[in-house]
C-alpha cells in the first residue's frame, strides 16, 4: 500500500485497470469515474447526516436511533431506560405506562436492513467507519467503476444485516457502517488475488480488525462485520470473475442472485420470529 492524494492505493489491485479495457472503462466492466472518490465522498455526507440527526434528537435515547438501527424483533421500552422483555406486541405495550414501541424487522421494519449501515451514535465509531471508508473507497471505485463500487457497499451492509439477524440477539439493536467496511476489505483481497498481488498487507490489516472485533465483542457487532466481509468476498466475486463476453449482463444477474438470497434469508428469519 502506497498514500496517494485520497487515500492509500494497492499498485498491484489496479494494475489491470491499464490493461485490456476499452478507453473509458474500468478493469471489471464499470465506466471509468473521472472522480473515484466522489461516490465515497456522498456516502461518507449520508453518514455525516444521520450521526448529526441523531446527536441532535437525543443521541442514544433518540428516536431516530429506534427507527433506523436494525432489531430483529420489536420490544417495549421503558422511557426512562432498559425495556420489558414479557410484552412481546405492540398493542400491549401501548398500556403499559411510560412505556413505547420499538418496531423491529419482523414487525416490518425492513427498511432496517439498510439504514442500519448508515446510523451512529458515538463519535469514535463514525470516525473510524469513515475514515475507512475514505481509505479504501476511492481506489475500489477507481478499479470496479462507481456503480460497481457502489452495489459493492450496499450488498455487503445488506449481508451484515442478514448475519445479524440470524445470530444475534432478537431484541439487541445494532447499527453502524462497519458490515460494508469489512466487505470493502474482503473486496481488495478478491481482487489481489486476482491480480497476483502480495496478500500479506491485505491480510495484516484485515488480521487486526478481526481481533479488535473478537476482543470487543461484547459491544461490537461481531456478526455484521463476519456478514459484510463475506457479503464482500462473494459480491467481488462475481464482478471480478465473470466471464469477459457479457461481463455486465453475468454481474447483473450474479449481483441480483446474491440480493434475492440475502434478502429471502431476512424474510424467513423475520417469518420465524414473528
Amino acid at each position: 500500500m502506497r498514500e496517494a492524494a485520497v487515500g492509500f492505493q494497492c499498485p498491484s489491485c489496479v494494475a489491470e485497470g491499464a490493461k485490456q479495457t476499452r478507453q473509458g472503462r474500468a478493469a471489471y466492466g464499470g465506466r471509468r469515474s473521472a472522480n473515484p472518490a466522489l461516490t465515497s465522498f456522498v456516502l461518507i455526507g449520508l453518514n455525516l447526516a444521520v450521526w448529526l440527526g441523531i446527536q441532535f434528537s437525543g443521541g442514544s435515547r433518540s428516536r431516530v436511533v429506534d427507527a433506523l438501527a436494525l432489531m430483529p424483533l420489536g420490544r417495549c421500552d421503558a422511557v426512562r431506560g432498559g425495556y420489558y422483555p414479557q410484552v412481546a406486541a405492540e398493542q400491549t405495550c401501548q398500556v403499559v405506562p411510560g412505556a413505547s414501541w420499538v418496531p423491529g424487522v419482523a414487525d416490518g421494519a425492513y427498511w432496517q436492513l439498510l439504514t442500519n449501515a448508515f446510523s451512529h451514535v458515538e463519535i469514535w465509531h463514525i470516525a473510524f467507519n469513515m475514515l475507512a471508508l475514505w481509505v479504501l473507497g476511492p481506489q475500489l471505485e477507481a478499479t470496479l467503476g462507481r456503480l460497481r463500487f457502489l452495489a459493492l457497499y450496499l450488498v455487503s451492509a445488506l449481508a451484515g444485516s442478514t448475519a445479524v439477524m440470524w445470530l444475534s440477539g432478537e431484541q439487541v439493536q445494532t447499527l453502524g457502517a462497519s458490515g460494508a467496511i469489512f466487505g470493502l476489505l474482503g473486496a481488495f483481497l478478491v481482487i489481489a488475488r486476482k491480480v497476483g498481488a502480495n496478500l500479506q498487507p491485505i491480510l495484516l490489516i484485515l488480521g487486526v480488525n478481526l481481533v479488535i472485533t473478537v476482543a470487543g465483542s461484547s459491544f461490537i457487532s461481531w456478526q455484521g462485520h463476519l456478514g459484510g466481509l463475506v457479503g464482500g468476498l462473494l459480491t467481488t466475486a462475481v464482478l471480478v470473475y465473470s466471464p469477459r463476453q457479457q461481463r455486465g449482463l453475468w454481474q447483473l444477474v450474479g449481483t441480483t442472485a446474491l440480493v434475492v438470497a440475502l434478502l429471502a434469508a431476512c424474510v424467513v428469519r423475520a417469518l420465524t420470529l414473528g
